[in-house]
C-alpha cells in the first residue's frame, strides 16, 4: 500500500520516538493490515491508507492490537446506528443541534499539537433533542476533523465538556447503559483521547462523572480531569472559556457549514460496518 509523507518532519520525529512508527514498519504493517482486509471482507474496513494509519497509531504499531481495535470499531458502527447510520446533517433535529453548536473542534491545535474538541454537555434542551443525536452530531464532526489532518493521528484529541447550563434534565438522558457505551466508544475510536476535561461542573455533577470513571480503564481514568471553573489556560480556546479564539456561536456556523458539504461524505461513509 503507498502511503505519500505529506506531514511535517517533526511529526514523523514523534511518531518514530512515541509510536514506534518507521519508515520500513509502516509499510510492511500497512500491507499486513490490508491482506488482513481482504482476508475478512464481513467488516467491511474502509480501504483507506491514512483511516488505517490511525489504527496502526493508535495500538503504537502493535499489529495484533491494530486488528483487535479495528474489529471493535467496526462492530460499534454496526451495533450503534442510532450514532452512525442516517447521518443526515440536514435532518431538522441534527441541523438544529449544529446550529446550537453541542460539539465544538477547535480549528487550531494546543501547545502539544491536538486537536481540541468541546463538547457543550449542556446547550442542547433535553425536551427537545435526544442524547444520542447529541453524541451523532458529535462524531460526525470528529470525523470530519480527524479525516481532514493526518496529523491528529500521531498528536490525538483532547476533549473538554463545559458543562455550563447542566440540568436535572439533562442528567436524566444519562442512563447509564448509554454512560457505557460513550466510555466504549471513546477508548474504540481510532483517535486517542489524550485528555477529557470537566469544566464549570457544578457539585451535583460528580454522581453522574463517577458513573462514568466506573467504565473507564486506568489509563483513561488517569487522563479525566475535573474543575469548577475555567479549563487549563489555552490562548486558542474560544472567549467563552477565557481564550482568544472564535466564540462557539463563530464554531457553530463553520462546522454547520462544513457538515452540509460533507453530506455526501456521510452517506457514503455508512457503508463501512462490520456485518453482523
Amino acid at each position: 500500500m503507498d502511503y505519500a509523507c505529506s506531514l511535517p518532519a517533526e511529526c514523523y520525529n514523534f511518531a518514530e520516538i512515541h509510536l514506534n512508527e518507521t519508515s520500513i514498519n509502516r509499510e510492511t504493517l500497512l500491507n499486513e493490515l490490508l491482506v488482513w482486509c481482504d482476508q475478512n471482507p464481513e467488516i467491511n474496513v474502509e480501504r483507506d491508507t491514512v483511516h488505517l494509519l490511525y489504527f496502526l497509531r493508535g495500538a503504537k504499531f502493535n499489529v495484533e492490537k491494530a486488528k483487535d481495535k479495528i474489529k471493535r470499531f467496526y462492530r460499534m458502527r454496526a451495533e450503534r446506528c442510532e450514532w452512525f447510520s442516517n447521518r443526515n446533517p440536514l435532518h431538522p433535529e441534527l441541523d438544529e443541534l449544529l446550529k446550537i453548536g453541542v460539539c465544538c473542534p477547535l480549528r487550531e491545535r494546543d501547545e502539544y499539537h491536538r486537536l481540541v474538541v468541546i463538547i457543550r454537555t449542556g446547550a442542547h434542551n433535553p425536551r427537545r433533542h435526544t442524547q444520542n443525536n447529541v453524541l451523532k452530531i458529535c462524531k460526525m464532526l470528529i470525523d470530519l476533523a480527524i479525516r481532514a489532518d493526518e496529523s491528529i493521528s500521531i498528536y490525538g484529541v483532547s476533549a473538554i465538556l463545559d458543562m455550563t447550563g447542566v440540568t436535572f434534565g439533562h442528567a436524566l438522558q444519562l442512563k447509564p447503559a448509554l454512560i457505557k457505551r460513550t466510555v466504549e466508544c471513546w477508548e474504540t475510536y481510532p483517535c486517542r483521547a489524550r485528555r477529557l476535561e470537566f469544566v464549570n461542573a457544578p457539585a451535583h455533577v460528580n454522581i453522574i462523572l463517577n458513573v462514568f470513571r466506573s467504565f473507564m480503564s486506568a489509563k483513561l481514568k488517569e487522563r479525566v480531569f475535573v474543575t469548577k471553573g475555567l479549563p487549563t489556560s489555552n490562548e486558542n480556546l474560544p472567549v467563552n472559556l477565557g481564550g482568544l479564539g472564535p466564540s462557539y456561536q463563530e464554531l457553530a456556523v463553520y462546522w454547520r457549514k462544513r457538515a452540509h458539504d460533507n453530506a455526501e461524505w456521510f452517506a457514503q461513509n455508512e457503508q463501512y460496518k462490520m456485518i453482523l
